[in-house]
């Protein structure tokens, strides 16, 4: 706020100001005549007022508050790792498939395959899982090797592991368990299940043929305000296909 008064004749001026966001009453002055205008572009108020021989101004600095609706989230990049477990035991055919443990090529491939997400810097902030050992077991080792992957949030879906199973029905799935669990400010998710679904739901995200092979990773991305409208927006066959990582291959 700036002021500046020079006071000559003693006067009292009472003045209403509307459409602002602030209210004078008695303002005590020294004037024999007194007009107001607002600047021009500005919240300011400046008064002034002349006598035959004298003068006095009042200028008040205010700024006006913009009216209107909240902002709005902008459209970011969100990515998607789609990530087939690692391999599978079958030393123990009594178990059930859903039973089954990593093997211990699959135990290193998890290793790998980590180390190579942190590098590329691709960590999640929100993890999606299947609940079968194998799934499980391959995360613990990630979270084992990379700081982030235990700092995100992890939930076990049951129904990862059978729809899996189900032709043409992953895609969609997934879909609806992203929006589900994620937040507008989770920009990467990654999701670890099983095939064929997986790499058909990989496939059909991204409009070209993948292969998902254990422990093979998908890295995918698209825009948007939020996870809803990032699928909305990308469809089927729009999501950009940024990489593949391997346990064997180098990035």
């Amino acid at each position: 706020m700036h002021i500046l008064i020079c006071p000559l004749q003693s006067n009292t001026i009472t003045t209403t100001t509307t459409n602002m966001p602030f209210l004078f009453h008695s303002i005590n002055m020294y004037s024999s005549e007194c007009s107001c205008r607002r600047k021009p572009n500005s919240g300011s108020l400046r008064t002034h007022t002349a006598a035959a021989s004298s003068s006095i101004s009042l200028v008040i600095d205010t700024e006006t508050e913009e009216s209107g609706a909240p902002s709005q989230p902008q459209s970011v990049v969100r990515r998607l790792i789609l990530l087939r477990h690692a391999q599978s035991s079958w030393d123990h055919p009594s178990l059930r498939d859903h039973d089954r443990p990593l093997s211990q090529s699959g135990k290193a491939d998890a290793v790998k395959v980590s180390q190579k997400l942190q590098q590329l810097g691709w960590i999640p902030q929100l993890i999606l899982s299947s609940d079968a050992v194998r799934a499980r077991e391959t995360l613990k080792i990630m979270q084992e090797q990379v700081r982030g992957f235990l700092e995100a949030e992890v939930r076990f879906i049951s129904s990862f592991y059978s729809v899996a199973a189900m032709d043409g029905q992953t895609a969609e799935h997934l879909q609806q368990a992203i929006c589900k669990y994620s937040t507008d400010d989770t920009l990467t998710v990654m999701c670890m299940g099983h095939n064929r679904g997986w790499e058909e739901a990989a496939s059909m995200f991204a409009g070209v043929s993948i292969e998902l092979k254990t422990c093979n990773a998908a890295l995918l991305e698209a825009t948007g305000r939020s996870w809803v409208e990032a699928f909305a927006l990308a469809g089927l066959g729009g999501w950009k296909l940024q990489g593949m990582v391997k346990p064997n291959t180098s990035l």
